[in-house]
């Protein structure tokens, strides 16, 4: 089955727009983990308009099923992950003023760095993943990184879904067994919802991960934190 990590970006977002404590990122993950999520992810930015640094390390002792830490590896953020020792690192080439992630990683170009940075944190113990784009082209270059996983940027999917569902999931299928050939496990995320979440599952192979925030915490203040959950791990459920 597909595990699901769900970002608690939003929840800070929220708590932030007020100040103080309310509502709380760690009682969030806590009771996200009491409903069935396996896993949890944040998205520190430089600019800590969501989740903060603090968050980060109050956050590390509560996490018991997978606490997942994407960036943009600044220095700050390596030095940062290499003190909390996540269980996974995913790699983000966002840049400081950007809303939200917004294109994966031109590893053929960015090569020597990122093995660099690979190299940091799995020398430490920890699983590392590469934000991509559905090309796959890109994969090879992937996989000379040194990284375990990619994780599949998905907005393009979710945006044409509902035109051609057919055409919107093929590029990555194609990415997703190519990745398969080297040896690279799967992850995705962006955009992905109860809406369209099951198509994507259902026909990636050897999809191990999903990372869903923005939707999963929209879509619960109408249904509910726990019945949320519930309902995307049935859209990941393989019967």
């Amino acid at each position: 089955m597909t595990k699901l990590s769900v970002n608690i970006n939003k929840i800070a977002t929220l708590r932030n727009a007020r100040g103080g404590e309310l509502p709380s990122v760690t009682e969030a993950a806590i009771k996200l983990q009491e409903f069935g999520a396996q896993g949890i992810t944040i998205h520190p930015r430089p600019d800590q308009r969501h989740v903060t640094r603090r968050d980060v390390y109050d956050l590390k002792p509560l996490v018991h099923t997978e606490f997942n830490i994407e960036g943009n590896p600044h220095r700050s953020f390596i030095d940062m992950v290499l003190e909390v020792k996540p269980d996974q690192v995913t790699l983000v080439p966002d840049g400081e003023d950007a809303i939200t992630s917004n294109a994966g990683w031109d590893c053929e170009n960015n090569l020597e760095f990122l093995k660099l940075v690979i190299a940091e944190f799995k020398n430490a113990g920890i699983r590392t993943s590469i934000f991509l784009d559905p090309n796959p082209e890109m994969v090879k270059y992937a996989a000379e990184t040194g990284t375990d996983r990619i994780e599949l940027y998905t907005e393009a999917y979710a945006t044409e879904y509902s035109k051609n569902r057919e055409a919107a999931i093929k590029p990555y299928i194609e990415t997703a067994k190519q990745a398969e050939k080297y040896g690279l496990g799967i992850n995705a995320g962006h955009d992905l919802s109860l809406v369209n979440l099951k198509y994507f599952a259902d026909n990636i192979p050897n999809l191990l991960e999903v990372s869903i925030g923005h939707a999963l915490i929209s879509e619960a203040l109408y249904m509910g934190l726990e019945n949320t959950v519930q309902a995307y791990l049935k859209r990941l459920a393989k019967w």
